[in-house]
């Protein structure tokens, strides 16, 4: 399943004046960070090098997860006091365009994990994978030792963790590791809400909700072809492989989406 394309292997340059400021848009209440990928991962560096051991939270937001966001006020109240939130999809793009703003980058976990770890490999980060089934977990922690060698992989750890015991397990098993980076897989908004509710006993500079990223690694799952995903329509892939599951999101989600941004930004005018 490895997808080694060169374009996600990145040589993070120093910072000049020609560099644009980071730039903060929003998108149905939410406040995205609208950066280049080379600029998210300078910033998921920084907050490695710190060497505080409070947490940031780096999220992503697609037309699914602002829809859950416009639905549940708490998710969105959570959303925006996390420290970065990064815009993954289509739709953000498009929402985007209607403010008159043409994104920076695609920021979604998948692609954006492993292009931060080709890029910063050999500088002696650790990583802690939490989350999906047991053989999940485990395939996707064996595919991650093969393709980046230049972290160290701490751990990894299920992520059904219904009860009190197995959650405090967890972080019993974290705090052990004591990662760099803890990447978490629970789906939207579980694991984000996990994320900010142990936050502050984590004990790891950077903790980032990846979304679907371990299937992907498990090959429970594969990647739609590049020349769709160039196109914007990875989403109609999903629904391919997983139509049970996934054809509510995308075909009632995706117009759902759009008609509230419009309502938006008709608002916004008036």
């Amino acid at each position: 399943m490895a997808d080694n394309d060169p374009a996600d292997i990145l040589t993070l340059e120093p910072p000049s004046a020609t560099i644009p400021c980071d730039r903060r848009l929003s998108i149905l209440g939410v406040e995205i960070t609208d950066v280049s990928k080379s600029r998210a991962i300078e910033l998921i560096e920084q907050a490695i090098r710190s060497g505080e051991r409070c947490t940031q939270s780096f999220f992503f937001v697609n037309a699914h997860t602002l829809n859950l966001a416009a639905a549940d006020r708490s998710f969105r109240r959570l959303l925006g006091e996390s420290d970065y939130v990064f815009g993954d999809g289509t739709g953000v793009r498009w929402a985007a365009r209607l403010q008159g703003i043409c994104v920076r980058d695609n920021l979604n976990g998948t692609d954006l994990i492993p292009s931060l770890m080709r890029a910063t490999a050999g500088r002696g980060y650790r990583y802690f994978l939490l989350g999906a089934d047991q053989d999940t977990i485990g395939r996707a922690a064996d595919y991650a030792l093969r393709q980046f060698p230049g972290w160290e992989q701490v751990g990894c750890h299920h992520g059904y963790l219904h009860d009190r015991n197995a959650n405090a397990e967890a972080i019993k098993h974290v705090h052990r590791a004591r990662p760099d980076v803890l990447l978490v897989g629970m789906g939207n908004p579980i694991q984000e809400q996990w994320v900010r509710r142990h936050q502050s006993e984590l004990n790891v500079p950077v903790c980032m909700a990846i979304g679907g990223l371990f299937d992907f690694w498990a090959e429970n799952v594969s990647r739609a072809p590049r020349w769709l995903r160039k196109l914007g329509h990875e989403w109609i892939w999903r629904i391919v492989q997983r139509p049970g599951d996934k054809w509510r999101r995308y075909l009632l989600g995706n117009p759902l989406f759009l008609a509230r941004v419009l309502r938006e930004r008709l608002r916004q005018r008036t």
